[in-house]
């Protein structure tokens, strides 16, 4: 992975290559989780993420989804944030195929359940056929209804839903949520990276944290570099201690 260190900038001074070279693609299968929080720890405003953000932080998601293989995202966090098809702009297709990556990442959601509905513009407008991660027990039903618009996988848990992602192709997934989905990966120990915003907003008492489920053993990370925007926004990454950084 790319770093260089602790270091506070503001990021309307970094252009997007030295951005794209600060973050970079790892050298190994690699889970990166990317989320916005308030000040005070919360993780939505009026039950979306969006009330959180700003320019810089839209610039940079758009940015790691540029860096990924695949795109992870929860089956609600789909439906609530109201996803819409995982498009880049041309510039960006340009720099995945000067690397001779694919124009576009590919959308990978996880649900137990198979409740999607396939006309769900993420699914049914999609540049690139989606995923849906699934378990072994899912309703035949659902499977066939959203045949048309993705295929559908199997796993019997996350790790091993991660190595068929991998057979893939997908080696470098960025996961953007939600909270239940964020706390199975980190109860695996299956996340090498947090990208995190903490947004200049005192939320209030009422959303949940970017984690959610069963307590898990802490997970200890490193630092690898902080930025920070006019707006004050302040952007944290870390990894795992072990992970390289250069």
């Amino acid at each position: 992975m790319r770093g260089g260190g602790a270091r506070v900038r503001s990021a309307a001074e970094v252009s997007d290559g030295e951005l794209a070279a600060w973050y970079g693609r790892a050298d190994r299968p690699w889970l990166r989780a990317n989320f916005v929080a308030s000040a005070d720890g919360a993780v939505a405003v009026g039950g979306m993420s969006t009330g959180l953000s700003g320019a810089q932080d839209r610039r940079l998601l758009k940015l790691l989804r540029m860096l990924c293989d695949g795109l992870l995202v929860g089956a609600n966090t789909l439906r609530v944030e109201q996803y819409r098809p995982l498009t880049l702009d041309a510039d960006r297709r340009r720099w995945r195929e000067e690397r001779g990556l694919a124009a576009y990442p590919r959308l990978v959601v996880v649900s137990g359940s198979l409740d999607l509905d396939p006309d769900l513009p993420a699914l049914a407008q999609a540049p690139v056929r989606p995923l849906v991660l699934t378990s072994p027990d899912a309703p035949t039903a659902r499977r066939d209804r959203l045949a048309g618009v993705a295929d559908v996988v199997a796993a019997p848990d996350l790790r091993a839903g991660l190595a068929l992602l991998r057979t893939r192709g997908l080696d470098q997934l960025l996961c953007e949520g939600g909270p239940s989905l964020l706390g199975s990966l980190t109860a695996d120990d299956l996340v090498d990276e947090l990208c995190l915003t903490v947004s200049p907003l005192l939320a209030g008492a009422g959303a949940g944290r970017i984690t959610a489920g069963a307590p898990h053993p802490p997970r200890t990370l490193a630092h690898v570099h902080t930025h920070t925007d006019p707006e004050g926004f302040l952007y944290l990454r870390h990894t795992r201690p072990e992970a390289p950084t250069s």
